[in-house]
């Protein structure tokens, strides 16, 4: 009758131990084979005091009921009053189903946990090799194998030991499994065995002796002939050893599988031999390896089979990993490498992947590891396997921060810690973390996180993720301003030699003088080096991300000492997020955007504003660059004024540019070519009309005041007139006037010459801004016609001589400065030529096509290679361009939508109105734009205009980088170029020449 009284009181003491389903807890306690037991307070507390209190009371019960009935006493007896017994089995039992499944299929082998002697406490290799000397059979080995890692997991849920000698435990019980393997491939396969030496070397954790509880064990075979066999017929033996060796570990029995032995890690991979002898490994390490093979090696160590062998083995590649730092392509395969490789990391998965996500362990894996390399070669005391020794190693010898590197070290141990416990619960190779509330709070509870264990878990994983992604690059940049700092007493310093080598691993071709930077930035005590020492280490980084980490760096110190007094930059960099990386990009992706900003430093403050890089309106340049001319006591003054602010507009739209197409750590790189070809083209082109009409106003207000005796207008033609300026064009125009009445015909003529010249003049004035040239030689006549003409002229000039290229060039014509009335007559005066009546005759048609022809083979520059000229070339900006005109000049009578200037919108229109298809738009559209975005590029890298791509290395590197192409894919970089202008060039034969 007391039964409901007590099932409440055991449901809230069961509720109270951290059990999440008391009711079925409570029958399960009252099980049969728990009789004995039930009602101990000590089995509730331990139970309590698991990851999993419902997991390890079912572990239990399923263990007890598999007990042989004589035997069941002694397991319960063992259980309430031995509490090393105790805590073991039930810490188990709550943080790993797959053990609990071991144990009730071998209900025997929790008698392994009992003892609890010093040796038991840390066993070594001899211990694990003691523990599978029985098995003879792969069944066998796995429930020897299940039966050692149960201990080792009960020392690791009791905190016995730590997760890294938990690591070293499993690498020991890995070692011992490959020789037990290799024992029984031997014993079944004894003639093999005498004719062959075979030597297992073990790599990546395994090798480090930082084994999880499951992973793919890496290994590499080395073989060679005994006993006088032929080395052929030795080899042949070996690798049938090898590859029963790997079936032994790999395969699924009845009693499941141990783990996959990994062999991808040799020579070739997948497509080499499986068993190579020494010399042939050493053939290929010398000749053909890569850096990440020997940053792979840093691992290896002989672990089975043939003692002697697999230490020639290690020593042999030694030497060869400590000088990859000293290889030609060490610097570009650092580059690549340093670079996070999550595009196969599903979107889905990336922020709860321990290992590969932004913050996880192969972040600091990695560092380790290139740290090591580069310094390992100078200094032996690096050469550890293991990454926490070499973590402590490189702390040891100044090589990283000891601060630096005690919080690396915590957040690996707790990262290691949950991986571990993660892959605990299941025995499956995962490094995702789990979503299930019940398993987080398994998880926690399993690290001692026990009064919110979910929340808690995810505070400690996300601030320990949060610090291996700040020191990930402060690692490797901030000992290298200790080198040139004052240090605290007792701090070890990086010695100038290791300094450079780790700059010149980091992509500095000089590092000398950027040793000599860094000191001049951030040595002394003032309050500025001080902000500096802040910043640096992750500016270097960014510099380190470019294709010229030397010129970023230069750059940067220009600017700062330019700007270090001022108050507001060093604050600007340090406290707005965006400002610091948008001007590491800018520094470091060329020359034009860091010229244009050391001509006025101040415009650094773009850069931190959040609307900073947005393009400003033409109606708003106009506005400021005439008020400015409006307040310049002379023509000079007025034009520098408008050219400086032509100069900090040309930096606001390369700095936009640069970004866009970098993009940053919190804004991805603009995805749509097109979107950033047509924002610079409107931007320099609406820059440059503000700017002519600045000079415009300058020049007419010096001569005659207000008022030109003539009326005059600005007629903006070929990429101008399109609102696809670059970088690098020339403002190319037509001028217009028109006598105001009572004004003689000579005078107003000789007033619009004067204005032209006096407006040519001052923009080409010498001054520190850079000049803008203007080209009217598509007028009329070209270079033999007169420079300006009255509308009424060139009625009469179109109406009687007109040639068809000239009608061509007036396709994009539009007033861009001046009168507007006469601009807006002049537009009417010219629209029957360029979009003539029933469109043009077939004479015409012929006409151009043969000028194209000529233009192709005459104007190409001498040497030139035809499918690489952005301009000229095959599928080029010409090719796409006439075809579009071409179109334009048949069909704009009918088609209003193409009647526009823009390249881009008139192929759409065409494209709209049926007269291209789908797939020949988007291809022309595509060669067109990349061309563009090429010469662009080729501006912003080398500070002068061109059409082809650059021929020094670090130059096109840095085109490649600007077109979103990774370190060491140019040669990618060409090979698609070369193909979508292939493919437009097809486009253009079939639609302009009818082919």
């Amino acid at each position: 009758m007391t039964v409901p009284g007590r099932r409440s009181s055991t449901f809230i003491r069961l509720l109270r131990s951290g059990f999440t389903d008391p009711s079925a807890a409570a029958r399960l306690l009252d099980a049969d084979a728990l009789a004995a037991v039930r009602t101990d307070p000590v089995l509730l507390d331990a139970l309590g005091a698991t990851a999993d209190p419902d997991l390890a009371l079912l572990g239990l019960v399923r263990l007890a009921e598999a007990q042989p009935a004589e035997e069941l006493p002694l397991l319960l007896d063992t259980l309430v009053s031995a509490k090393p017994l105790r805590d073991r089995l039930l810490g188990v039992l709550g943080a790993s189903e797959a053990l609990g499944d071991h144990l009730a299929r071998h209900p025997r082998d929790w008698q392994a946990l009992v003892t609890y002697e010093a040796a038991d406490l840390h066993p070594g290799l001899a211990e694990f090799e003691q523990g599978l000397a029985d098995a003879h059979d792969p069944v066998a080995l796995r429930v020897a194998y299940r039966r050692c890692l149960l201990s080792i997991a009960a020392r690791d849920v009791c905190g016995t030991t730590d997760v890294a000698q938990a690591a070293a435990e499993l690498a020991d019980l890995a070692t011992a499994t490959l020789r037990a393997a290799l024992r029984i491939a031997t014993a079944a396969a004894p003639e093999d065995a005498r004719q062959c030496r075979l030597a297992v070397i073990a790599m990546g954790k395994c090798g480090g002796n930082e084994l999880n509880y499951v992973s793919d064990v890496d290994v590499i075979f080395v073989g060679e002939a005994a006993n006088g066999t032929d080395e052929g017929k030795g080899v042949q033996a070996a690798t049938r050893l090898a590859s029963h060796l790997m079936r032994i570990c790999s395969e699924t029995t009845v009693e499941g599988t141990i783990w996959p032995v990994d062999a991808n890690l040799r020579p070739e991979g997948r497509n080499g031999p499986l068993v190579r002898t020494l010399s042939s490994h050493l053939a290929y390490y010398q000749r053909w390896a890569k850096t990440w093979e020997f940053q792979a090696l840093l691992k290896a160590r002989a672990v089975a089979g043939d003692e002697g062998l697999g230490a020639e083995y290690i020593a042999a590649i030694t030497p060869l990993v400590w000088q990859a730092a000293e290889r030609e392509n060490f610097v570009a395969d650092v580059q690549k490498m340093r670079r996070r490789v999550v595009d196969n990391i599903p979107a889905a998965q990336i922020d709860r992947e321990l290992k590969l996500g932004p913050g996880g362990l192969r972040d600091v894996e990695f560092a380790v590891q290139l740290l090591q390399l580069v310094h390992g070669r100078s200094d032996a005391t690096l050469h550890s396997g293991t990454t926490l020794d070499a973590l402590h190693a490189l702390a040891g010898g100044g090589y990283v921060g000891r601060a630096d590197a005690a919080q690396l070290n915590d957040a690996y141990r707790f990262l290691r810690s949950m991986e571990h416990r993660i892959q605990l619960y299941r025995l499956r190779r995962t490094h995702l973390v789990p979503e299930d509330e019940a398993d987080l709070r398994r998880l926690g509870r399993s690290l001692g996180l026990r009064t919110e264990p979910v929340a808690e878990l995810n505070k400690a994983w996300r601030r320990h993720a949060s610090a291996v992604r700040r020191l990930h690059e402060k690692l490797f940049y901030r000992p290298l301003l200790d080198a040139v700092a004052q240090l605290a007493p007792g701090e070890t310093r990086l010695s100038p030699r290791a300094a450079g080598q780790r700059l010149e691993a980091l992509g500095y071709a000089d590092p000398a003088s950027a040793l000599r930077h860094l000191e001049a930035l951030a040595s002394g005590v003032s309050r500025k080096a001080a902000i500096q020492r802040t910043l640096l280490p992750v500016m270097l980084g960014w510099f380190a991300d470019s294709a010229d980490p030397d010129a970023g760096l230069l750059n940067f110190r220009k600017v700062s000492d330019a700007l270090g007094k001022t108050p507001w930059y060093l604050r600007l960099l340090r406290d707005e997020g965006a400002a610091a990386e948008n001007l590491a990009r800018v520094l470091s992706a060329g020359r034009l955007a860091p010229d244009l900003l050391m001509r006025a430093p101040e415009a650094v403050a773009l850069l931190g504003d959040a609307g900073g890089l947005e393009p400003r309106t033409h109606e708003a340049l106009e506005q400021e660059v005439l008020a400015a001319v409006g307040r310049a006591e002379s023509g000079e003054a007025a034009v520098t004024a408008a050219r400086g602010v032509r100069r900090r507009e040309l930096f606001r739209t390369t700095a936009a540019d640069i970004i866009a197409s970098y993009g940053t750590e919190d804004s991805p790189a603009e995805e749509d070519p097109g979107a950033l070809v047509d924002r610079v083209g409107d931007a320099v082109s609406d820059l440059t009309a503000a700017t002519v009409a600045g000079a415009l106003r300058a020049a007419v207000r010096d001569h005659w005041g207000e008022t030109l005796p003539t009326r005059f207008a600005i007629i903006g033609v070929g990429r101008f007139g399109g609102h696809e300026l670059g970088y690098g064009s020339d403002a190319d125009v037509l001028f217009v006037h028109e006598p105001r009445e009572g004004v003689d015909e000579q005078e107003a003529a000789k007033a619009a010459q004067t204005v032209i010249a006096e407006m040519r003049r001052l923009l080409q004035l010498p001054t520190a801004d850079p000049p803008l040239l203007i080209d009217a030689d598509l007028r009329p006549e070209g270079r033999s016609g007169p420079l300006v003409r009255t509308l009424s002229s060139y009625a009469a000039y179109y109406r009687r001589w007109s040639l068809t290229w000239e009608s061509q060039a007036l396709l994009r014509a539009e007033p861009v400065a001046g009168d507007d009335d006469l601009g807006r007559r002049f537009i009417e005066l010219i629209d029957p030529l360029r979009y003539p009546v029933e469109g043009l005759g077939e004479d015409a048609v012929r006409e151009i096509r043969r000028l194209k022809a000529r233009m192709e083979s005459e104007r190409m520059p001498r040497g030139a290679d035809p499918t690489l000229h952005t301009k000229l070339g095959r599928g080029g900006l010409s090719d796409v361009e006439w075809t579009v005109q071409l179109i334009q000049m048949r069909h704009a009578w009918a088609e209003p939508g193409l009647r526009t200037t823009r390249t881009r919108q008139a192929l759409a229109a065409a494209h709209a109105a049926g007269l291209i298809p789908t797939e020949e738009a988007q291809v022309l559209d595509e060669a067109w734009v990349l061309a563009t975005r090429v010469r662009n590029a080729v501006m912003l890298v080398r500070g002068r205009a061109g059409d082809t791509f650059p021929a020094d290395a670090r130059e096109l590197a840095a085109v490649g980088r600007y077109l979103g192409y990774p370190e060491g894919r140019v040669g990618e970089m060409l090979d698609d170029y070369r193909r979508t202008t292939r493919r437009a060039r097809a486009v253009v034969d079939e639609l302009f020449y009818g082919s």
